[in-house]
């Protein structure tokens, strides 16, 4: 069967950001449905049945997720929509903040009633100024429609959203960052437990989900379960946006269905290697996840699949690099942007990522020696799982798989073979 598009298909009409021309093709329906025919635990048991996993990167379960805050809790609860796109090579929550908003808006309203919160706050990366003011007059729509406010078509739910804007840390893209963050402290993040879903923002119970996350459940809502898992892999299926960068002819935002065939990203979707050169490298997931070789391109986007080949589906941020790439400048410059993003909490990654950028640089200017490619190695290792959140592992996993897949090259500098 084809895949149609259900995300993106109105991204490039004018009118799409309009709360008018979203309830003409079928907004808000599912909003409406849920406040009159179902309840919370509905809610969520739809979301389960649905598989739909996390987009921003972890791709955990979002209905057990959401099953995870306490109902017997007098405290409010909090839904936070993640808006702080700010990994290398993505993209795609932008350009639905941008082109369709009302999406997002509707998926976290259902989020915000199946977890019984009834305030919610957009948390959006403080570089997206337009889209901080898209959002906002998206909401403004919202509440003179009477989407959002009090006692909401009579269903005596009370919701209010917020847009809040970040200061431009990429650790605020970390969910307790961010929670943090948004208290107005330092977005230094949390140690876990308690989760979030316990004890979050104001030490209540909250839940934080990404903008492509929420964009999928009015579609589940308003469709079903059976039809989102009718597309893509079992373990982990729906409509899916691949961000594609790089050296490929048409770098953009692609929508298909999870378990894209990375190749027929790379050649059918982007149009192949810019000049026709041969491709060298592909980053599937994001900067932060480990690089796979041109040999091991046959392999599908998805959480499984990728895993199977020591990758990551992350936040489906694809990078394409041609064979004429440096692989050394381009971990250099990778492990350059988390050593400066690292909020220096933790020690393996504040002085780990200073060290492994030192060590590179001397690589590079040729004054490197064997035993600096093996300390590379060994460095990742000593700070991957040995902080509070995940940067460290974003830090780690690159460097390692950089050096193990194309050591030679790091040897070249070493042996003075490279000017």
């Amino acid at each position: 069967m084809a895949f149609e598009k259900v995300l993106t298909k109105d991204k490039n009409l004018p009118e799409s950001r309009k709360l008018s021309y979203y309830e003409k093709v079928g907004g808000y329906r599912a909003w409406q449905k849920v406040l009159k025919t179902m309840d919370p635990e509905g809610v969520i048991d739809l979301v389960k049945d649905a598989k739909l996993r996390g987009r921003g990167g972890a791709g955990f379960s979002t209905g057990m997720k959401w099953g995870f805050v306490p109902k017997d809790t007098e405290k409010p609860h909090y839904m936070l929509v993640n808006a702080d796109e700010s990994e290398p090579g993505t993209f795609k929550d932008r350009l639905l903040m941008d082109a369709m908003p009302h999406s997002t808006i509707e998926g976290a309203m259902i989020g915000s009633f199946a977890i019984r919160a009834n305030t919610c706050y957009i948390y959006i990366r403080g570089e997206f100024v337009h889209e901080a003011k898209v959002l906002e007059v998206a909401i403004a729509e919202c509440y003179d429609k009477g989407y959002l406010g009090k006692n909401i078509f009579g269903s005596g739910f009370d919701l209010d959203m917020y847009v809040h804007r970040g200061a431009g840390a990429y650790i605020c893209g970390e969910e307790t960052g961010l929670i943090e963050s948004l208290e107005g402290k330092r977005g230094w993040p949390r140690i876990k437990p308690p989760f979030p879903a316990i004890e979050g923002v104001f030490r209540c119970p909250t839940i934080v989900n990404n903008v492509e996350t929420l964009a999928c459940v009015p579609y589940i809502v308003e469709n079903g379960a059976d039809w989102f898992k009718s597309i893509g892999p079992e373990s982990g299926p729906g409509p899916k946006l691949y961000c594609i960068s790089g050296h490929v002819k048409r770098p953009g935002v692609y929508e298909a269905a999870m378990g894209l065939p990375l190749k027929e990203l790379i050649y059918d979707y982007a149009g192949g290697i810019l000049d026709d050169k041969k491709v060298k490298a592909v980053i599937p997931g994001g900067s932060s996840v480990p690089v796979l070789t041109a040999d091991e391109l046959d392999v599908n986007m998805d959480f499984d699949a990728l895993a199977a080949v020591g990758s990551m589906l992350g936040s489906a941020g694809c990078i394409v690099m041609d064979e004429d790439t440096c692989m050394v400048d381009t971990i250099l410059n990778i492990t350059h942007f988390y050593r400066h993003e690292s909020c220096g909490q933790c020690t393996p990654c504040r002085e780990g990522t200073t060290w492994a950028e030192k060590v590179l640089k001397k690589i590079k200017s040729g004054n490197g020696t064997m035993r600096d490619i093996d300390l590379l190695y060994e460095m990742s290792g000593n700070i991957g799982t040995r902080t509070i959140c995940p940067l460290g592992d974003a830090a780690a996993m690159p460097i390692e798989s950089f050096v193990r897949k194309f050591r030679h090259e790091f040897e070249a500098y070493v042996k003075k073979e490279v000017a």
